[in-house]
């Protein structure tokens, strides 16, 4: 008798943490189609979208575009089904009651901020990769670390942070981030 009330009370625990688990960013994908609503956020944070998704019954996913410049808004997609992810820089996207799913593995930090330790500011072209940042610092010797920051948050275009020592990452969606040296 103890060992159902013990079963059954990790099973309550368990699905207790579930629930109250928020959907957030695979950030590097979209999940095109089954979408039923749309709307634009000011803060450019995936994380609105997915509480908005986790607050409606009827969404079982949701993608998530980051602004491409500073004067047009990010827009958060609502979905009635689960469509299958298909990598692209441009977005994040999720399904209802999942964890961050982040890229990982070399030298680029998606959703990753580096702040501080700049020692110049270089616009670059919208890349919602990153990858002419990365460049631009592995070109100069001095660079050691660098962060792009995606075109319309912190103006109009993209913006590449150069830095001559490696700061402390801090998880934020405006930014991709690495390490060169």
């Amino acid at each position: 008798m103890r060992r159902m009330w013990l079963g059954r009370g990790v099973g309550w625990l368990v699905a207790l943490i579930l629930v109250s688990v928020p959907a957030m960013a695979q950030v590097g994908f979209d999940r095109p189609g089954g979408d039923y609503a749309s709307f634009p956020t000011r803060s450019g944070d995936p994380a609105q979208c997915s509480a908005r998704c986790e607050r409606d019954q009827r969404c079982r996913a949701w993608a998530f575009s980051y602004p491409m410049t500073e004067s047009a808004n990010a827009v958060c997609w609502l979905k009635s089904r689960v469509p299958p992810r298909l990598a692209s820089t441009c977005c994040a996207s999720g399904v209802r009651g999942t964890g961050v799913i982040e890229p990982r593995g070399g030298v680029i930090e998606f959703g990753v901020d580096r702040f501080g330790g700049d020692y110049r500011q270089v616009e670059v072209p919208a890349d919602p990769s990153g990858k002419g940042c990365q460049l631009a610092c592995e070109g100069e010797v001095g660079c050691r670390a660098w962060t792009y920051v995606r075109p319309g948050y912190v103006g109009a275009s993209a913006v590449c942070y150069l830095k001559n020592h490696i700061t402390r990452p801090a998880h934020k969606p405006c930014c991709i981030s690495g390490v060169v040296r």
